[in-house]
């Protein structure tokens, strides 16, 4: 039986191939170009974008994109010495590059006439790179790529509502953007100190492009700045460039190891302030806590709307024991026992939450997670000697929680390390870098083990886990016991960092995470059941709402339009695993691999058939 074709590759515009690919190099070379001119008059605009001469703000973003376009344009056209970019052939990377540097630079030109109330703002630089950039993406699109069929694409689709809607669907059916399949290349055979320097090299260009990201001092620029990231990701998978990498990592385990430690030990010492290093430091307790519900949600499938209330127990725990002036107790315990403290305190509250209602399945477990949360919110606010004993000084929060001090090493301090000046949050960024490498060791073994394979099959079907003989409310519990004292780990750190614990940081939804609902976020988003997709969930998730405070009410607006249109594209996550890939991209064929998944993706077969 012969399967139908859903994608072929052909040109968007129907133009000569030679005349397409001479549209696009010189749209990429004039959009190149157009950095160079002055965009605007005034310097109200952030940047400074009226020097002729000097691209500077978001116009370095625009160069940048036309450079990667131009370069991915050449190599796809096999231009010796840079064959290498493309290993997958084709012009789907160049495409997308077009599109990342057309809307960076558009985004850029409408922000300039919306702040400074008019098109009339602009110069003559900034038509010319509207001009440039537009020319490059149609270039781009006149040449073969990657389409679904007309035959298979949908008549109407969930945009098709509103004018807006439809001109929208009109111009995503026009393109039709599709998935083949592209074998890579043979690679040219390395010596291994090049392919090591290759992955040294990679770990170098993410450690710059991440730093440059965090510290971009203003929103606009951000916001330009993850619109060409976001493109530019796209097109390096598209390119094969992703699958070349991984295929060397793979090989080379241990370096990839040893150069992601270093290239993360290094960020404090690229920054020369503390004001980005402490964004770092959020965002690793973050994502060490979504790796803890990773295991809770993503191994075990158990949906806990609550889990942020085990990271408040461990930095309540950590404050109470860590000799601050405002704990009812007189005690200074030394950090390690400080964190086996939290982490204990968190691992006995998961097991006396778990133990009466993991019976519970689906959304009873989720509402009654919910209520333990919004209990442990509460209940410390009410400990304050008035309404309760007097423990956790109720609304007031504890205060004045120390700074760590292990073996002398005082973490409130400045310390000279190689010349290089190490702030108080450095410490504390490199402190809890050892405690996410801990966490995803520990996340790493257990759901490589029986244990894990367990948690899969319940999370799978329960029912059917239970008939093979698992006991499946016993290692329901050792997983929220796990997720929990991961949590609690977390917080004990969480509360030396902010150096006061409150009720209000634990809560199930609100504008700045970690809570609950920003959590679950990550993990879903990121990909569940990975090591990488929570991580980056996490980073992301932290990272935005932190950067778009410039849109001050409409925050979480854009924020939330993000989350709809991440899941509508990607529900799988955006690093998903293999199963969950093939359930979100399924064909309704038995036992015949779906052609539109990425190269490297296997087939499955139906569960019933």
């Amino acid at each position: 039986m012969t399967t139908p074709t859903h994608t072929e590759t052909t040109p968007v515009i129907p133009l000569p191939l030679s005349t397409a690919r001479i549209i696009t190099a010189a749209g990429a070379a004039l959009t190149v170009l157009s950095t160079f001119l002055a965009w605007t008059w005034t310097t109200d605009f952030p940047g400074d974008l009226t020097v002729t001469g000097y691209p500077g703000g978001l116009q370095i973003l625009t160069l940048v994109g036309g450079i990667l376009t131009l370069a991915f344009a050449l190599s796809a056209w096999n231009t010796p010495g840079l064959t290498w970019l493309t290993p997958a052939g084709g012009n789907n990377a160049t495409a997308y590059l077009a599109a990342g540097t057309l809307a960076t630079t558009w985004y850029t030109l409408i922000a300039i006439a919306d702040q400074l109330g008019g098109l009339a703002n602009l110069e003559p630089g900034g038509y010319i790179a509207a001009v440039t950039t537009l020319t490059a993406l149609l270039g781009a699109l006149a040449q073969p790529i990657d389409r679904r069929t007309a035959a298979s694409f949908p008549q109407h689709g969930r945009l098709h509502t509103g004018a807006l809607g439809t001109a929208l669907h009109g111009i995503y059916r026009t393109v039709r953007p599709g998935r083949t399949p592209r074998p890579l290349r043979p690679a040219r055979p390395l010596p291994t100190w090049a392919e090591i320097l290759i992955i040294a090299a990679s770990f170098g260009i993410a450690l710059y492009t991440t730093t440059y990201g965090i510290d971009t001092e203003y929103g606009e620029l951000f916001t330009g700045f993850l619109i060409l990231v976001v493109f530019a990701a796209a097109a390096l998978f598209k390119a094969g460039l992703v699958a070349r990498l991984t295929a060397l990592t793979n090989k080379h385990r241990n370096i990839t190891i040893t150069a992601a430690f270093i290239a993360a030990a290094a960020f404090p010492f690229t920054q020369k302030t503390d004001q980005y290093t402490l964004i770092a430091v959020n965002i690793l307790i973050f994502a060490t806590v979504a790796l803890g519900l990773n295991v809770v949600v993503g191994l075990a499938g158990l949906l806990d709307l609550g889990y942020v209330a085990f990271l408040g127990v461990g930095a309540y725990t950590a404050a109470l024991v860590s000799g601050s002036t405002a704990s009812t107790f007189d005690i200074h315990f030394p950090f390690w026992a400080a964190a086996l403290t939290g982490a204990a305190a968190s691992l006995v509250f998961g097991v006396i939450i778990g133990a009466p209602t993991l019976r519970l399945r689906g959304d009873y477990l989720a509402i009654v997670t919910l209520g333990f949360g919004e209990i442990f919110r509460i209940t410390v606010g009410n400990l304050d000697g008035e309404s309760g004993p007097s423990v956790t000084n109720g609304p007031n929060g504890i205060p004045n929680i120390p700074d760590l001090e292990i073996f002398g090493y005082s973490f409130g301090k400045s310390h000279d390390v190689a010349g290089i000046t190490l702030a108080p949050f450095a410490n504390y960024y490199l402190l809890m870098l050892l405690i996410t490498i801990v966490v995803v060791l520990v996340f790493n073994r257990a759901g490589n083990s029986r244990i894990g394979r367990a948690w899969i099959a319940i999370r799978e079907d329960e029912t059917a886990a239970t008939a093979s003989g698992i006991n499946s409310f016993r290692l329901k519990l050792l997983a929220f016991a796990l997720g929990a004292t991961l949590a609690g780990l977390a917080g004990t750190v969480q509360a030396h960092v902010t150096s006061t614990v409150v009720p209000e940081q634990y809560v199930f939804a609100g504008p700045v995470p970690p809570n609950s609902a920003f959590l679950l976020a990550a993990v879903i988003l990121g990909g569940m059941g990975t090591i990488t997709g929570p991580l980056l969930g996490a980073a992301l998730l932290y990272l935005i709402p932190a950067k778009l405070q410039f849109l001050q009410d409409y925050q979480l607006l854009a924020f939330g339009i993000a989350l709809i249109l991440l899941m509508r594209l990607r529900p799988e996550g955006i690093i998903p695993n293999r199963r969950q890939q093939l359930e979100y991209h399924d064909t309704g064929q038995l036992d015949v691999p779906d052609r539109d998944l990425p190269p490297g993706t296997v087939g499955v077969t139906k569960a019933g058939a």
